[in-house]
């Protein structure tokens, strides 16, 4: 029965079958080459339990509508001109928020391709926090982000 059911629809499960294969492959891409995808719940673990650095890699306007408390800001476009300013932090665990998640893929294999270990991508990124209910804070910096770039100055 089931045979024949696959036979009549044999056009849907090849189109199933390309589905879950494309998906598997995005998933195992993008931990082999973006670092582990974390819940903002892990998020939150990871920042209270291992002192994690968040870095924010939208843009700073969008940064300043609303952020992850102590996020550094570090837009996409600016991170390979701003490596040492990640240099201090190479030993923490480093959490990178892009707005949906696909940034953070490719700042995760710019950073695992410096040398940086520990990377975890935010799952779903900024809308997954809001999502969550999770705080926001506002403004063009965070305070931690003013220590960093007064050392820095």
């Amino acid at each position: 029965m089931f045979q024949e059911f696959v036979a009549q629809n044999l056009f849907l499960f090849i189109a199933l079958a390309v589905i879950l294969v494309l998906l598997a492959a995005n998933i195992v891409i993008g931990f082999v080459y973006g670092g582990a995808q974390v819940s903002p719940t892990e998020v939150t673990n990871l920042i209270n339990r291992d002192d994690a650095l968040v870095l924010d890699v939208r843009d700073h306007a969008e940064f300043a509508t609303g952020h992850i408390l102590d996020a550094l800001s570090l837009p996409l476009k600016e991170l390979k001109e701003r490596f040492s300013d990640l240099a201090k932090h190479r030993g923490r665990p480093i959490v990178i928020n892009s707005r949906a998640g696909t940034d953070a893929v490719k700042a995760a294999k710019l950073l695992k391709k410096a040398g940086i270990e520990k990377v975890y991508r935010l799952r779903g990124g900024m809308l997954a926090w809001q999502n969550a209910n999770l705080p926001l804070a506002k403004g063009a910096t965070s305070p931690k982000e003013k220590k960093v770039r007064a050392k820095n100055e």
